[in-house]
């Protein structure tokens, strides 16, 4: 039953989830809230290695969650479930989308998913950073202001985002590069 548990809601996520990875991070952060399968620190870890690993980060997290809940089945079935709507939706655009190219209503369609994509992505990139940089759990508990802020993940999280824009190197140079300062400085 947990297979098929697991195929069908991360069928669910490869299905709505459009716009790629980081859109399946609101989906992914519900799901972890509802199962309890795993939490927000997770998602974060898992983008970190989804960017430093081939394969996308939907179909890594689901092999993982899927791995972790029931073994080696429970990561194929997560997985399957993940891809499955893909794989059929390809084969059935293919076969029409060069006969609805130029259709006014389908450009309209994808004229106004482009704005909702974009919003998931910042949703979820707002969560991740809520993690990653702010100590947002610790401020919950104490309610103290300066408990949210983590100086030091600030400071290195605004370097690298600087760093990022102005030299445009590859995503891993920097992914390779915080490891390795995370390792010297114990963040």
């Amino acid at each position: 039953m947990i297979y098929l548990k697991l195929f069908y809601e991360f069928f669910k996520i490869g299905l709505f989830a459009v716009g790629g990875g980081m859109a399946t991070l609101p989906f992914l952060q519900r799901l972890g809230e509802s199962t309890g399968w795993f939490d927000q620190m997770l998602i974060t870890d898992m983008v970190a290695i989804s960017e430093s690993t081939p394969g996308p980060i939907g179909i890594n997290m689901a092999t993982y969650v899927g791995y972790n809940v029931a073994g080696f089945w429970g990561g194929f079935a997560a997985t399957m479930g993940e891809v499955m709507p893909c794989v059929v939706l390809v084969i059935l655009f293919s076969k029409f989308l060069n006969k609805l190219s130029g259709n006014k209503y389908l450009d309209f369609a994808f004229y106004g998913m482009r704005p909702a994509v974009t919003g998931l992505i910042a949703a979820a990139a707002v969560s991740v950073m809520q993690v990653a940089v702010f100590n947002t759990e610790l401020f919950k508990q104490t309610g103290v202001i300066t408990d949210l802020a983590d100086p030091k993940k600030i400071i290195y999280f605004v370097i690298v985002f600087w760093a990022i824009k102005k030299f445009k190197k590859h995503p891993i140079t920097y992914i390779a590069a915080s490891a390795v300062i995370g390792l010297i400085f114990m963040f």
